[in-house]
């Protein structure tokens, strides 16, 4: 087990040896991980202070001048503080920057709703040609960052803060714009991405034991979303549910709706943050808390 905010370090430190990769923080280093990098490269690691609109606009110059370059800081300060910045200048320009935000949804825990982002999604899916992307465990991030590197443009990488369970292998495929499906069952299939992959693959061994079966989708890839494994499931299998470490307004429940109301209107049920914010305590008991839980999403099968 590991979290994709230390598998983000380690990714750092393996491609450091790259003279152009340069890497920023604002004041939270040793929270994002990014320490990993300063310690083996320090004159390529900038920390610009608490001042996150600087983050994106000196991350932007370097990505200007021909510089590979990773911004990081927590999800809430990211999205929330450097949104203008974001919008106006990595995503309006079309720079080629990777925004890694770290300590997205309630998984945060202790830190409460006020750093507790659950509409980073929402406010990153909005700007018109932005990348969001959101990979599941250590493997799926290093994967993906790797995507990273070779694809055009400002991306948006939101990452979390507690360990979550291995998922993949190193033979798994990513590619942004895709998806990745496990199983092939007909009743139905359970969207999901980054923390709430490893639940809803929970719920799906479950609703196996009780004869339910059913297919999880990971839509690592937010933005652009895998509109046809979307309309696939929604073709091929009884019932549709989602679940995220986000607002359900905004988030990739609403993405998958839009799809479904454009291309085979249907039926999704979808769990995450409620029209609230988040609650201070443990992540585990967080998230029992707002029903992101194997077994809230077998419930939902039970309700037919």
């Amino acid at each position: 087990m590991n979290s994709t905010r230390k598998a983000y370090g380690e990714f750092l430190v393996s491609i450091g040896d790259n003279k152009d990769v340069v890497v920023l923080d604002a004041d939270l280093a040793e929270a994002t991980k990014t320490n990993m990098f300063k310690k083996e490269y320090p004159q390529r690691h900038i920390d610009v202070g608490i001042s996150e609109a600087d983050l994106v606009g000196t991350a932007c110059g370097l990505a200007l001048s021909g510089k590979t370059v990773f911004a990081s800081t927590f999800a809430m300060f990211m999205a929330g503080r450097a949104f203008e910045q974001i919008r106006n200048t990595a995503v309006y320009s079309h720079v080629n920057v990777n925004l890694c935000a770290t300590h997205a949804g309630v998984m945060v825990g202790e830190d409460g709703p006020t750093h507790q982002c659950v509409e980073d999604v929402a406010l990153m899916n909005v700007i018109p040609t932005m990348t969001v992307l959101s990979p599941a465990d250590d493997i799926s991030t290093k994967k993906i960052l790797f995507e990273c590197l070779h694809y055009e443009g400002p991306k948006y990488i939101r990452l979390g803060r507690s360990d979550v369970e291995d998922i993949y292998t190193q033979d798994s495929i990513f590619k942004i714009g895709g998806s990745n499906t496990f199983g092939d069952g007909t009743d139905g299939t359970i969207f999901a991405y980054g923390p709430t992959v490893s639940i809803a693959l929970n719920a799906k061994k479950e609703l196996e034991e009780k004869g339910v079966y059913v297919r999880v989708v990971d839509l690592y890839s937010i933005k652009p979303v895998d509109r046809d494994t979307i309309i696939k499931c929604a073709k091929e299998t009884d019932k549709l549910v989602s679940i995220e470490d986000h607002s359900i307004i905004g988030g990739i429940g609403s993405i998958i709706s839009n799809v479904l109301c454009e291309e085979y209107p249907k039926k999704l049920e979808k769990i995450g943050i409620n029209d609230t914010f988040g609650k201070s305590g443990n992540w585990k008991e967080v998230y029992k808390y707002f029903g992101l839980t194997a077994e809230n999403i077998v419930s939902k099968f039970k309700e037919d």
